[in-house]
């Protein structure tokens, strides 16, 4: 048996260290990722799958049915306070995530694909975005020209605006 070829098999550490994100357009200007850890799955569903549902916080579109389960969908702009989606479509774009037992569809301009990058490449958000979205975010990324939000799923699902106390 040659040894060198079973280093070699074994070498490649380096993209253990590397996390991947799935990438997509929060609005026309923001562009955002979130861990693949926490991303089940990209679904692309019409607006009547749907069910609004009434007295509910503005960012919440309505229940979804999602591989025979009922959750619900957010309007993840609105809820972060930018850009709410266009209410003409005709279809929605939704991440489906799932943070411990808590599954949400969150629904997002448009879904990009997947990137990879380093932990140590999220840099603090403070100073480059509305104070606002700051509880919602691990950092920023800048990645080929353009900056992007690295969101928290954590602190997405814990929000106080989808709780009803």
């Amino acid at each position: 048996m040659n040894h060198s070829q079973i280093v070699f098999a074994e070498k490649p550490t380096q993209n253990n260290l590397v996390d991947g994100y799935l990438k997509f357009q929060l609005n026309q200007q923001t562009t955002a990722v979130l861990s693949m850890k926490h991303a089940q799955e990209a679904v692309v569903l019409p607006i009547e799958a749907v069910t609004p549902m009434p007295n509910m916080p503005t960012c919440i579109l309505g229940l979804m049915n999602w591989r025979s389960r009922i959750i619900w969908a957010v309007d993840l702009p609105r809820m972060l306070n930018l850009e709410a989606l266009d209410r003409k479509l005709w279809q929605y774009n939704a991440i489906v995530v799932k943070v411990e037992s808590l599954i949400l569809g969150l629904v997002v301009q448009e879904i990009k694909g997947t990137t990879k990058f380093m932990p140590d490449d999220i840099r603090s958000p403070i100073g480059q975005v509305t104070s606002s979205l700051v509880p919602y975010l691990r950092g920023c990324v800048v990645q080929q020209e353009e900056t992007l939000l690295v969101l928290d799923a954590q602190a997405l699902v814990d929000s106080s605006i989808l709780r009803s106390d």
